[in-house]
């Protein structure tokens, strides 16, 4: 049974603090590719991928899917950052190419737990005139997220709203925080698991720090999933037996369920954790979300 009976799998339901940033005009593509850590470049028409956004010393300031309609309209899928603020930020880096950058409150997005009907994997389903689908889905489950004119928007629906964000986390997506935003490098957050990061495509903000870490082997932090018996805050300490390990970088939690994604050193000795003195239990994160 779902955790609440209305949350039915195929019942749409608004996916709250999400918005949609539209880069417009003959140089979409490239001031993407120039701006981000992905590969724009390389990405096909009607396709998306994790992507991020980087501070010059190589932190996250956002991760987002990036949609690619066409050379020149390109749409990013913000889950957590500030969008409105985001856009200004962006807009400073225009300069003399020929893109605007608009957050589109017209725009909502609707998530189901259940498969997508158009669209698979990378593949972007659907059109502009009715709403556009991403599969959002992996090893934990069928999930759908559709982008639809704001006159559409689902109903609140806060348990299938907690269960969305748990499948995130335990699929190894961080969800941050404005505490984390700009703490993290892409390595330290294990994105190369959602394919969201390249190494190869040339410069972009971060972009030294990135392929420093990857070719000379140097990436000495990554991901962990535990779960608490208790509610966890981002930025809380995770300890082991003598010394502390890491810190929280993403929460969810869904009522009994508390999960946290925190950075620790990939070798680090085998024993108990705990935080915020509670003993947590470290889990296997799940694969299939990578685009």
């Amino acid at each position: 049974m779902p955790d609440n009976p209305q949350a039915l799998p195929g019942r749409a339901f608004a996916l709250s603090g999400q918005y949609l940033i539209a880069l417009e005009g003959r140089d979409a593509a490239a001031f993407a590719q120039a701006q981000f850590m992905n590969d724009v470049k390389s990405l096909a028409d009607g396709h998306w991928q994790w992507n991020g956004w980087l501070t010059p010393k190589g932190r996250v300031i956002a991760l987002f899917a990036l949609l690619r309609l066409s050379e020149q309209k390109v749409w990013l899928l913000l889950p957590d950052a500030d969008a409105a603020a985001m856009a200004q930020s962006l807009k400073r880096f225009v300069f003399r190419s020929k893109v605007a950058i608009d957050l589109r409150e017209d725009w909502v997005i609707e998530g189901r737990h259940s498969a997508p009907e158009h669209a698979n994997r990378a593949k972007i389903g659907g059109d502009e005139a009715s709403g556009l689908e991403l599969d959002f889905s992996g090893d934990g489950g069928a999930r759908s997220l559709r982008i639809v004119p704001a006159g559409a928007k689902a109903e609140e629906d806060a348990a299938a709203l907690a269960r969305w964000t748990l499948a995130d986390l335990r699929h190894g997506l961080p969800r941050l925080p404005a505490s984390q935003a700009e703490q993290w490098t892409p390595q330290q957050l294990s994105l190369e698991r959602l394919s969201a990061f390249s190494v190869k495509k040339g410069c972009y903000p971060g972009q030294e720090i990135v392929a420093r870490t990857h070719f000379l082997g140097k990436a000495k932090r990554g991901l962990v999933l535990f779960e608490s018996p208790a509610e966890v805050a981002a930025g809380a300490e995770v300890r082991g037996e003598a010394a502390v390990l890491g810190s929280v970088a993403s929460t969810a939690d869904a009522e009994a369920m508390h999960l946290a994604l925190a950075v620790l050193p990939l070798d680090r000795p085998e024993g108990p954790a705990s935080i915020d003195g509670h003993a947590v239990i470290e889990q296997t994160l799940l694969a299939g979300l990578e685009r």
